[in-house]
């Protein structure tokens, strides 16, 4: 599976690390909680990881959502789809190798994606910005 992330740099798309960090930075950015990454890529051939966030409320759950799309967009990184903006309960982001669910945390306890997903963990380090595509802002 290695051989994916090395032709991702070689089309020049970003590495599913810094997706993860990015994702994970969108989803602090919002106040969402309970963040976890788990690494799939053994388990799944169309995906490398699964993120799954709650918000407290629906409002929450789709600006969180909403949040990673645009923000990932900011990085060159289009969303392929958005499924469940309509009720707001439970919110997927399918970024390609990345796969975001924010849920309210009565769905998330229901469903119980860490069992179905709880492959290995991911460890995140500390907080490092990712620079957006284009022209780096000016200081005033």
């Amino acid at each position: 599976m290695k051989a994916k992330s090395t032709r991702a740099r070689a089309r020049g798309r970003m590495d599913v690390r810094r997706k993860q960090r990015a994702v994970v930075d969108a989803l602090e950015d919002v106040k969402g909680r309970d963040i976890v990454v788990f690494n799939v890529e053994r388990l799944s051939p169309l995906f490398e990881r699964v993120i799954i966030a709650s918000g407290d409320s629906s409002r929450q759950v789709k600006a969180l959502a909403e949040h990673v799309a645009d923000r990932l967009g900011e990085l060159g990184v289009k969303a392929r789809g958005t499924e469940g903006a309509a009720g707001g309960e439970w919110v997927l982001v399918d970024l390609g190798d990345v796969v975001v669910h924010v849920m309210h945390p009565e769905v998330r306890s229901h469903y119980n994606l860490e069992e179905l997903w709880g492959g290995k963990r991911v460890r995140l380090k500390s907080s490092t910005p990712v620079r957006s595509r284009g022209k780096p802002k000016k200081k005033r």
